[in-house]
């Protein structure tokens, strides 16, 4: 494990930002975003070994400098020396694809897992990890404001098993499977906080603007951090965290985030569809790639309610919210006892395929989850038809649990689906329900996948009605 605070930089003027230091990936051909601090107006001049070309930027009068520096195609280590009289030079840095990953508990736990809650396949990926394999994670400390803050604690992770222990289970999932398949170099960068909620990290003027009177912003006028919990607070994990995290060049964004929010599942297609926009904004790129992961079913206080089969569902909406969006379904992967999943290695892989082929032109497998477009009812039965990729639905033969029907009466009633011959349709059933007008699957806490498409990714569970 390297630390931010290596005995090359402590007496050193120019200070880069914590999220540059030894072992850093920076993004591949591109201009890389670098910014710190130094003397007021001093001249910062930044060298580094893949290139001859010198960078020359002078600090404000406060002493803030920011640069771009020309990054080639994947490789490394590499040095990057920066230079205002006194020199600090920093080492092992290997040169990839960046991705940030954020959200909640579920992005947050590492691969050591959680007290009682395991990481599954833990222990032979963490003793096996070795420092050739170019892998590296970043974790940015935990931080609230009430001011959007320029810099925020982060550490950067070798992939030793101390390192792949420390990382996101679910990112690193991610970045194996990306390296794995690109064979170059990946950086994940971990911006989480355990029970979060959406509108802690989203700016505040959109949350006043916006969504006006939703969310307590009372803190931001006393000028004292509240009482509540910090972490679904307005805007403090935004101002404390995330904020200090931009613009660092990445190639997209992977977001595990929802549980918090099943109380405000119908609102949370609007936070999501804004935060993402917020996202792109910081970023300057209004095309960057948002991949997030469904929740997956838990009994949260009764197994029976609907609350989290509804928030899975209004996830999926959002996908037509959010252009160059994708969503990775973990409704296989849910524990009845713990929101904790320890299958990260599904999530991860399934947030991978999205982006490797999207973004990475690989081809040969269905990466999108299954989303029911159209609903028919017709001669006793409910008809749903799905986007599911070329090849379409599974299991074939097959009678499907966890499907519902109703009537004009609004109560529904178990039922069977199956595919009826087309590989984008099934066909629902019920003998106490004779004339459907609405249809479900998966709308509970508690719930059991039976429909996937072919590659083994489960189809999202649905609504037709929104009574």
């Amino acid at each position: 494990m390297i630390l931010v605070g290596t005995a090359s930089m402590l007496d050193a003027k120019v200070e880069p930002a914590p999220l540059f230091a030894d072992n850093m990936v920076l993004q591949q051909n591109t201009d890389a975003a670098i910014w710190g601090k130094a003397e007021p107006d001093a001249k910062v001049t930044i060298t580094t070994t893949w290139s001859k070309t010198k960078t020359v930027v002078h600090a404000d009068s406060e002493g803030r400098w920011s640069a771009r520096v020309a990054t080639p195609a994947a490789g490394g280590p590499y040095e990057m020396t920066f230079n205002d009289g006194e020199k600090l030079t920093l080492k092992n840095i290997l040169i990839g694809e960046v991705w940030i990953c954020s959200g909640q508990s579920n992005m947050e736990m590492p691969m050591k897992g959680y007290h009682m809650q395991p990481t599954a396949g833990s222990a032979e990926l963490i003793l096996s990890a070795k420092p050739s394999t170019p892998i590296r994670s970043c974790n940015v400390h935990k931080a609230v404001s009430l001011k959007e803050e320029d810099t925020c604690g982060a550490t950067w992770y070798e992939h030793t098993p101390e390192g792949v222990a420390e990382a996101s289970a679910t990112a690193y999932m991610f970045a194996k499977r990306l390296h794995e398949t690109l064979d170059i170099p990946v950086g994940i960068i971990n911006v989480s906080w355990g029970g979060s909620s959406i509108h802690a990290w989203i700016d505040k003027e959109i949350l006043e603007k916006e969504f006006e009177g939703i969310f307590d912003m009372s803190a931001y006028k006393t000028g004292v951090l509240p009482e509540t919990p910090h972490n679904q607070y307005s805007s403090l994990l935004y101002n404390g965290m995330l904020h200090s995290v931009a613009p660092y060049t990445a190639k997209g964004f992977i977001w595990y985030q929802g549980c918090s929010d099943i109380w405000q599942y119908e609102r949370y297609k609007k936070l999501q569809a804004r935060f993402v926009e917020q996202l792109r904004d910081d970023w300057g790129d209004e095309n960057m790639p948002f991949y997030f992961t469904q929740i997956a079913p838990y009994k949260y206080g009764n197994p029976d309610a609907p609350d989290a089969g509804y928030m899975m569902w209004a996830q999926a909406q959002t996908l037509d919210e959010i252009p160059n969006s994708g969503m990775a379904a973990t409704h296989d992967t849910g524990e009845y006892s713990c929101i904790h999943p320890s299958n990260k290695k599904a999530a991860g892989n399934r947030l991978a395929y999205l982006a490797l082929t999207r973004d990475y032109g690989i081809k040969g497998i269905d990466a999108e989850t299954p989303i029911a477009r159209s609903f028919e009812f017709k001669d006793g039965k409910a008809y749903v038809t799905f986007t599911a990729g070329e090849i379409g639905l599974s299991p074939i033969d097959s009678d499907l649990e966890g499907f519902e029907l109703a009537g004009e009466d609004k109560v529904f009633h178990p039922a069977k689906a199956r595919l009826d011959g087309d590989r984008y349709r099934i066909v629902v059933s019920c003998p106490e329900v004779t004339e459907p007008v609405a249809v479900r699957y998966g709308m509970k806490n508690w719930s059991e996948a039976t429909l996937f498409n072919c590659f083994g990714i489960p189809a999202s569970p649905f609504r037709s009605d929104n009574w």
